[in-house]
């Protein structure tokens, strides 16, 4: 009965505007459980964390690479709508000096959606004392918010761990 009340904000924040898609096999767990406060804490932004099974990280959507680090353990991928993520493969791995890392792309390379971006080696990562869970955070946005997060299995390219909607 008093639907036609709610302002348009409301009904935009409602539906969904990007679903992302897991760029990694594994669990996914709330930000906060990841051992480091930067991410934990929400100081780089808001997101979610995968525990990976596999050392391969793809493409969650189309886009763009604004920036991948030296060390290769780091990159930030841009969707179209301006949304950006920052894909960071580990805790303190960048120690590593990109020792267990590989990476197929560059900065400013076009990307498609379940193109392999880093591969890493796990146990090599593991061995070296460090844990491989990958935060995943929401950056350069001013326009959307997380919506919804997916806690659980995941399978990379096909289950989908954040939905994003207007912000109010």
């Amino acid at each position: 009965m008093f639907s036609k009340w709610r302002s348009k904000k409301e009904v935009k924040h409602a539906e969904p505007l990007l679903n992302i898609a897991s760029p990694l096999s594994g669990l996914s767990l709330a930000l906060t459980d990841v051992p480091d406060e930067t991410f934990a804490g929400g100081h780089m932004g808001q997101g979610i964390a995968i525990e990976p099974e596999e050392g391969k990280l793809i493409a969650p959507f189309d886009g763009v690479v604004a920036h991948v680090v030296k060390t290769k353990h780091a990159l930030i991928l841009e969707h179209s709508s301006g949304l950006q993520l920052l894909l960071h493969i580990g805790i303190d791995t960048v120690s590593l000096k990109g020792s267990g890392f590989i990476c197929h792309i560059a900065s400013g390379d076009v990307v498609k959606a379940g193109q392999t971006l880093i591969e890493f080696d796990l146990a090599a990562i593991q061995a070296a004392g460090y844990r491989t869970i990958t935060p995943i955070i929401v950056t350069g946005n001013e326009v959307t918010q997380i919506a919804d997060y997916h806690y659980g299995q995941v399978t990379a390219g096909k289950d989908m761990i954040l939905t994003l909607a207007q912000k109010q």
